[in-house]
């Protein structure tokens, strides 16, 4: 797909945002959603990625789950978005806010405190 603004694609995630389920949005506290062009070297090295490797979102932080209800001792949790390898990955704009959507509920998900096995047992349901 050809390159877009960072305006669009920053409005391709807040539409993502506000097709995330009510409930999972009023629950989502302290959390800042950004982009990056690529992951950096350090995010690339933390999770042993190979160069034949990618990554369309990330999810730093402590998961719900792992807080034992003290939420305000912890940094804000952060979720970024990759633009380049979520261009590479989509053929139109339409495909482009599909992969947004997805990446975007699944670090969410990963903020909820859920394991990747757990996030595709629920996309196969």
């Amino acid at each position: 797909m050809s390159p877009i603004s960072d305006e669009v694609f920053q409005e391709l995630i807040d539409q993502a945002y506000d097709r995330l389920p009510e409930r999972h949005r009023q629950a989502i506290k302290n959390v800042a959603i950004v982009t990056a062009d690529e992951p950096s070297p350090e995010q690339r090295t933390e999770l042993q990625l190979h160069c034949n490797q990618t990554l369309l979102g990330l999810y730093q932080g402590v998961p719900l789950t792992q807080r034992q209800g003290k939420t305000n001792l912890y940094a804000p949790d952060i979720i970024t978005l990759f633009k380049n390898p979520l261009l590479a990955h989509s053929h139109s704009e339409a495909e482009l806010a599909e992969h947004i959507y997805h990446t975007l509920w699944h670090e969410v998900a990963h903020y909820f405190g859920l394991s990747h096995d757990d996030i595709h047992a629920r996309e196969k349901a």
